[in-house]
């Protein structure tokens, strides 16, 4: 998980873990103080918990930090937790605070736009059937649902619902055709395997962390390198923390294998590239610290060359091996302390 900085507040990572997987919606309060209880229970591992930080930039995240490094040890040991209570049953993902990121990707669906075709509790066990992996919250009356995995998960999740979308036209088209006689049970969606959606019938298709793809594309010269060896063009979409890919070839019908090839490059290499990186996030609160904090990762920048830095309206992603990213939010810090004086 992500660290993410507030220039007030330097707390000590080694004492601080990350909680995943917290329900959405609830009284923030409320939460803190459930999540608080949970992790000063010895059943869990837990002791004295020094601070709660929650609600994060990430949703359904918090950050617990401990009075002892060796609690929070346990807790991560301990691996399985579990949310109970006033919030009913929630599975919650723990990793310590400075542990290498990009591992999974939370995201919120919206399937309300399949009701009028299927009954929304099938297709979500259908969801849970097809990719197990999956961590999926309850089914909302307004048809959402939070669903958390890696990227591959992610990416499968994509393509399965594209199927089901691509399934649910086609049978429409035989509805409104004399010749569409093909019955199904209109509760579950089975598509079959063999029908694709037309956007994925061209080229191929990877999905990757954002973080991960944009460190790859600027600091990496391995990405446009092997496009150009290759031949293929690739277009990217950029969906907040996810980015797809289409790979295409650029001439024409030659080489068609190019477009896998290239597709499996680029899967193995950000995979790789995935578990090599860290990412620090500074926080932009008030005119002055703004001011402060671009300012330092402007000019500290051309000295950390393995250094990613996304300058954004409301905070600056520091991405890079874990010794750059540490070393370049020391310097950060020592800048700002150096002109608030």
């Amino acid at each position: 998980m992500a660290s993410v900085l507030n220039v007030k507040e330097f707390k000590a990572s080694e004492r601080t873990i990350v909680v995943a997987g917290l329900p959405i919606g609830l009284n923030n309060q409320l939460l803190t103080t459930l999540v608080k209880i949970h992790f000063e229970d010895t059943d869990n591992g837990g002791g004295v918990v020094e601070d709660v930080t929650y609600p994060t930039r990430t949703k359904g995240a918090a950050y617990v930090t401990f009075k002892e490094k060796t609690v929070a040890e346990n807790v991560v040991r301990k691996k399985k937790h579990c949310l109970a209570d006033m919030v009913g049953y929630a599975q919650l993902t723990v990793s310590h605070f400075s542990e290498k990121v990009f591992s999974s990707v939370m995201a919120v669906l919206d399937l309300s736009v399949f009701r009028s075709q299927v009954r929304l509790e099938s297709l979500v066990m259908d969801l849970k059937r097809e990719i197990p992996t999956l961590c999926l919250s309850p089914l909302e009356a307004n048809g959402r649902i939070s669903v958390q995995g890696t990227f591959l998960a992610i990416q499968k999740l994509k393509e399965f619902l594209l199927l089901n979308a691509s399934f649910l036209l086609e049978k429409n088209r035989n509805r409104q055709s004399p010749r569409g006689s093909t019955r199904r049970n209109s509760h579950s969606l089975k598509p079959p395997r063999s029908l694709t959606p037309e956007t994925m019938k061209k080229g191929e298709s990877l999905v990757l962390d954002t973080d991960t793809f944009l460190y790859l594309k600027k600091k990496r010269k391995v990405y446009e390198s092997t496009l150009r060896k290759f031949h293929v063009l690739c277009q990217e979409t950029v969906d907040g923390e996810v980015t797809t890919l289409c790979i295409k070839n650029a001439q024409g019908g030659s080489q068609p294998n190019n477009e896998k090839q290239v597709k499996e490059f680029i899967e193995k290499y950000s995979h790789a590239l995935h578990f090599e990186l860290r990412k620090e996030t500074f926080i932009l609160e008030g005119k002055e610290d703004k001011k402060n904090i671009k300012l330092a990762c402007e000019q500290l920048s051309s000295s950390y060359p393995q250094v990613l830095v996304n300058f954004y309206k409301t905070h600056i992603d520091v991405i890079g091996p874990p010794s750059d990213t540490y070393l370049f939010k020391k310097d950060v810090m020592e800048f700002i302390r150096q002109k608030v004086r």
